[in-house]
């Protein structure tokens, strides 16, 4: 399998591409990873994975999207871009998500990135504004993979997306990028729609076919003024997800991203482990792109004219969103108690960051269910490559070293089901 994928990497992208890659994204970033368990040992976070929504606008109205896309639009300057990755790089960061909305809509997203050669870029779209000459522009970049979003079959893409004839239209930015030899990934929200249509080893074929590098399953999360919960998955379900990826990068030659757990199949959140953490395209720093409730930004005032290091080292509200996170359980806080998170928000007086300002009223109406975390059923890695990677560049950093009572008693696993709970981690 190994030796597939460095046959298709090797013939199917573009050599100085796989080099930006290797070096940029593989080799710093390593390094900013090191970086940033050594600031943790000084009790400090920043963290070395950045996601940025760059513009809040969107062509499509997807269920359970918590972004203001039919606001006024609103995007991150080329200049306040700039100083955020200058002040970013000073820490030792080389890796940036660029999210939205959608990226391709921001009328100066190449001059957003041509600057910053010396870091690397992952574009979270739905490929629908990727004509050739952007995957020619996206090659000449090199240091840029966009990660397209594929959400199910013709039919279950339009309910999905509120658009019509979604599908073709993204397969043909996906097409426009491999044509090209861009390094491309798909990624899919799972929820009860789609799968059985995505979560199948046939789906994995045909990426592989069409040239995709690599994928991402991630669970679908009900947020936003149209939150859309029937599409939750079962826990059943969240497990099987779980189980097909671990499968699958064992057995097929492509490369297949997750962020929720260990090499052990523990789960974890990028948030409540300071590895990641969000910026909005007011600038607001956010603890992640479905918390949006913000006490800094990016922009310095006469108010503040701290650093952008300092800010996230001294945010008491990212520091306190991170502890109740880790210390309530391992999976998403959000999801599972979001009445404590409403108590968070409340005691530290957080700005709501939407246009639309209902993010409390839609927090408020959550109620506690599952995400991630399912003790006594995790699913280790097989494959050696991902368990050495997970070891030492992507795992829990320490966060929830001896947490686990507090998790029997504070977790949806244990509030829904206290005593299969208490039997799973005994």
């Amino acid at each position: 399998m190994l030796l597939s994928m460095a046959r298709r990497m090797l013939f199917e992208t573009d050599k100085r591409l796989l080099w930006k890659l290797m070096w940029n994204m593989g080799f710093k970033g390593m390094l900013s990873v090191q970086a940033h368990k050594r600031r943790l040992k000084r009790g400090e976070v920043f963290p070395p994975f950045l996601y940025v929504s760059i513009i809040n606008s969107c062509n499509l109205r997807c269920q359970g999207c918590w972004v203001d896309v039919a606001a006024k639009q609103q995007t991150i300057t080329p200049e306040a871009f700039a100083k955020l990755v200058r002040e970013a790089k000073s820490q030792g960061n080389v890796f940036y998500g660029i999210v939205g909305g959608e990226p391709f809509m921001h009328p100066q997203l190449f001059e957003l990135l041509e600057p910053h050669g010396d870091c690397y870029f992952q574009i979270f779209t739905n490929g629908q504004f990727i004509t050739d000459e952007k995957a020619k522009r996206l090659r000449r970049l090199g240091n840029v993979t966009p990660l397209i979003s594929v959400e199910g079959s013709e039919i279950v893409s339009d309910v999905r997306r509120g658009r019509n004839a979604v599908l073709s239209k993204t397969m043909t930015g996906i097409k426009n990028c491999l044509n090209n030899k861009v390094f491309t990934g798909v990624c899919t929200s799972v929820c009860k729609s789609n799968f059985d249509d995505l979560l199948n080893e046939k789906w994995i074929d045909r990426l592989i076919d069409m040239g995709v590098m690599y994928t991402w399953f991630h669970v679908y999360r009900p947020m936003g003024p149209d939150a859309c919960a029937d599409l939750c998955l079962t826990p059943e379900q969240q497990v099987a997800v779980r189980q097909f990826v671990v499968e699958m990068r064992a057995k097929k030659p492509i490369i297949i991203i997750d962020a929720y757990y260990d090499g052990e199949g523990r789960a974890l959140c990028p948030a409540a482990t300071g590895i990641s953490h969000h910026i909005n395209p007011w600038g607001d720093i956010e603890p992640c792109p479905i918390v949006q409730f913000t006490k800094e930004s990016i922009h310095s005032n006469e108010a503040d004219s701290r650093t952008l290091r300092d800010k996230f080292i001294q945010s008491e509200f990212l520091r306190d969103f991170r502890d109740l996170a880790r210390t309530t359980t391992r999976g998403c806080i959000v999801l599972e108690r979001p009445d404590l998170l409403k108590q968070l928000v409340e005691k530290h007086g957080a700005k709501d960051s939407t246009v639309r300002q209902t993010a409390m009223p839609e927090l408020d109406a959550l109620t506690v269910r599952t995400s991630q975390y399912h003790p006594g059923k995790e699913v280790p890695e097989k494959n050696w490559l991902y368990r050495l990677a997970k070891r030492y560049w992507f795992y829990d950093f320490g966060a929830y070293d001896g947490m686990e009572s507090r998790h029997c008693q504070e977790s949806a696993p244990a509030l829904l089901h206290p005593q299969h709970h208490k039997a799973e981690s005994a």
